[in-house]
């Protein structure tokens, strides 16, 4: 099997997406305290979601970060209709050191939070993808950081407004005063945490550029 480089970094950079993508969702429902703030512990991932994104759009195009977003979102769903039948199944009673009731609490995610993740998911990787693309072509190959953080600046004040909004707003989980509160502290948070790691999209661009223009031969499989 022929593979180049370049194939190679795909895929290196799709498992990170994926990886990073699927622990945010299943991490997302334990809540932690930064001073008077209250976050999902999905914060966390997110801005590797963001970097590799961004890394992809710049090798590969819009076509490599949708089909790459549209097999995550699948993946996404299928580990939470995993987890469903996984609730469904009593555990070994005296032997499992994990009952039903503490996997549940754990895992058991409402619909509105599933579906609110995943519609928040594809939309902001859509318009990520559409701003990164706008910004590199009034660009051309300089300033990285400005469609990288200018991509992320919008399309992240999307997601979080879009799962709050279905997960929390729309069941009278929350009034509107607390939605706008806690999606602004969770954009601003994931936003902060997505510049200061801004150097690491330059870091990332420095290591493919110099594994794909090294001796750039096809790595042939037997």
């Amino acid at each position: 099997m022929l593979k180049t480089k370049k194939e190679i970094v795909y895929i290196i950079l799709a498992g990170i997406f994926i990886t990073n993508a699927i622990t945010a969702e299943l991490i997302g429902g334990k809540l932690i305290q930064i001073g008077p703030f209250v976050l999902s512990m999905g914060i966390l991932p997110w801005p590797i979601v963001f970097i590799t994104t961004d890394l992809i759009n710049e090798y590969f195009g819009k076509q490599g970060v949708k089909r790459l977003s549209y097999i995550t979102a699948g993946l996404i769903a299928y580990c939470f209709v995993i987890l469903f039948f996984s609730m469904k199944i009593p555990e070994a009673k005296g032997i499992s050191p994990v009952s039903n009731a503490e996997f549940t609490a754990v895992f058991g995610q409402s619909n509105l939070i599933i579906v609110g993740s995943i519609l928040a998911f594809l939309v902001a990787q859509f318009l990520d993808v559409t701003l990164f693309s706008y910004f590199k072509r009034k660009t051309g190959e300089k300033m990285i950081w400005l469609r990288s953080t200018g991509s992320t600046v919008i399309s992240q004040l999307i997601d979080s407004f879009i799962v709050g909004g279905i997960a929390f707003y729309l069941p009278g989980i929350w009034n509107t005063q607390q939605y706008i509160e806690f999606s602004l502290t969770g954009y601003t948070f994931k936003l902060i945490i997505a510049i200061c790691l801004t150097p690491l999209i330059y870091f990332g661009h420095f290591l493919i550029e110099t594994y794909i223009h090294n001796n750039e031969k096809p790595i042939v499989n037997d």
